[in-house]
């Protein structure tokens, strides 16, 4: 089932594209509400379990954290802000974007090495952002000169990437053995996209309602769901 939902959150997200073309406006406020909903599993559920099985060493678990917001910062350089909804780069070129491709594949698959070892609150925040981010990353390729077997081999490669961290994860002992150390860095690349949504999706700093609403449901559902 982890599997499913997390090939399914791309597939939506692309199908939303062809059959809906959402707004950009909408696209901004899915951004926010899973933003928002990332965030809050990252404070609420992930970061006191790292620490809680720290053994005393936060210190340790706070050099991992920020060393995944260093990694996410690197890897960003490379993807143009993908990984949080905004693609700073021409939409019309014609030159095969490898580095963003990379980047993204690398993004995705670290996603689901923690999925096996958490409950289903840690798997619905990263299908929830990965929709609206399928969605920013389909369109940027449709208005790109790529042909459709591309686009699609992207797309599909992107999809399997989140799935195949989560076998990884199941099957590779290193994962088991250094499973809060692991997570300790993924928390670190999850502050810092979930950070960056809320703050780059406001235009020129100023109070929006919408988005403040869609932050306040992400963070809403987050409690209830956690109980």
């Amino acid at each position: 089932m982890d599997y499913l939902l997390l090939i399914l959150s791309v597939l939506i997200g692309a199908l939303a594209v062809l059959l809906f073309k959402p707004s950009n406006k909408f696209t901004r406020l899915l951004l926010s509400f899973s933003g928002a909903y990332l965030l809050s599993v990252t404070i609420l559920h992930l970061l006191p379990e790292v620490f809680e099985h720290s053994h005393g060493n936060s210190t340790k678990i706070g050099v991992f954290i920020l060393s995944g917001i260093l990694i996410q910062s690197v890897l960003e350089s490379f993807s143009k802000g993908a990984e949080h909804g905004h693609i700073h780069i021409h939409a019309d070129q014609s030159k095969f974007p490898f580095l963003l491709f990379v980047s993204l594949c690398i993004h995705a698959f670290s996603e689901g090495i923690p999925i096996h070892h958490e409950d289903d609150n840690l798997l619905w925040a990263i299908v929830v952002h990965k929709i609206p981010i399928a969605i920013v990353l389909t369109t940027f390729l449709l208005h790109s000169k790529f042909s459709k077997t591309i686009i699609a081999l992207f797309l599909s490669i992107f999809g399997l990437m989140s799935p195949l961290g989560v076998l990884v994860a199941e099957q590779i002992s290193f994962f088991t053995d250094f499973h809060t150390e692991i997570t300790a860095i993924i928390i670190g690349v999850f502050l810092h996209i979930s950070t960056i949504i809320l703050f780059e999706s406001s235009e020129n700093h100023k109070f929006n309602i919408q988005k403040f609403a869609a932050i306040v449901l992400g963070i809403l559902v987050t409690i209830f769901t956690l109980g």
